[in-house]
């Protein structure tokens, strides 16, 4: 591991080409990361000294279940109130910079590397408190809760500290770091980092219920998107919609590293929303 990107802002000049790789289709959306300038960042309220790029967010027709931001927190700023939905539950990934997390009256110091998860319901605060912004990836989904299963409790770990699991027969070219077990049926979505050392690859095409975000931490390959073979690199974001097709190859020199959303362990909709049932 030599570091996680995260996107420095500004603008490009005014001799730059405009056309890169960006793309928005009808089953994936690409977003590079030439496309995270000063004039595309939000604000959110609640926030002081913060900003943001919106990267993720249920779509009519497209992903549904998640947000996905790509915070900058300059020294000092932060939140004591990060989100009126108390529905939502939340993952943090810090890339770089210093904050104090305190979920539910205890402190967390997080640094690059570090993860939370913060349960529906939790209060939680946000202060970043070093020399420089405080960078992190804030994801945000409805739980969604099911009859008999006890809803997941906070917790913060840092990556470093949880040995990756390789897939079977890769001799640990295609590994994951879970930082929950997948088979605890609490969770509802996973959040987790993919590495892919060079020459590693998914040897087949995946086609599968859960929508994905990924975006990019740390080098380049090549990504299988629907029918389109797309050139990545560290600061990219990919967002695939449910059953899009999806390879990767990884040709080095140095390892490949993306953080994952997926939806996991819940029942398919029948009604609402991107079923076919009314809502009750």
């Amino acid at each position: 591991m030599t570091g996680y990107y995260a996107p420095p802002g500004g603008l490009p000049p005014q001799t730059a080409l405009m056309t890169q790789r960006a793309v928005f289709t009808n089953a994936y959306a690409f977003i590079p990361k030439g496309c995270f300038s000063d004039i595309v960042v939000s604000y959110l309220p609640g926030w002081t000294a913060t900003r943001l790029w919106l990267i993720a967010r249920p779509m009519s027709g497209f992903s549904e279940t998640f947000s996905q931001y790509v915070m900058e927190v300059a020294p000092g700023g932060g939140s004591d109130s990060p989100d009126a939905e108390t529905g939502a539950e939340h993952w943090l990934f810090f890339t770089g910079g210093l904050a104090t997390v305190t979920i539910d009256g205890t402190g967390y110091e997080m640094e690059a590397g570090s993860y939370a998860y913060i349960p529906a319901g939790a209060r939680w605060t946000l202060l970043a408190e070093g020399a420089a912004p405080a960078r992190f990836h804030w994801l945000r989904k409805i739980y969604e809760a099911a009859p008999g299963v006890t809803p997941p409790t906070a917790f913060v770990v840092n990556e470093r500290d949880i040995p990756p699991v390789a897939m079977p027969d890769t001799e640990g070219r295609w590994a994951t770091t879970r930082f929950t077990d997948p088979t605890d049926i609490r969770h509802d979505a996973h959040v987790n980092i993919v590495t892919f050392q060079p020459g590693g690859v998914i040897p087949f095409e995946e086609t599968h219920v859960m929508e994905h975000g990924l975006y990019v931490l740390e080098g380049k390959a090549v990504y299988k998107l629907n029918q389109d073979w797309v050139e990545v690199e560290a600061g990219d974001f990919m967002w695939l919609r449910a059953y899009c097709p999806q390879a990767c190859y990884a040709a080095g020199p140095g390892p490949f590293r993306y953080l994952l959303y997926k939806d996991v362990n819940r029942h398919a909709k029948l009604r609402g929303p991107g079923a076919f049932g009314p809502a009750r």
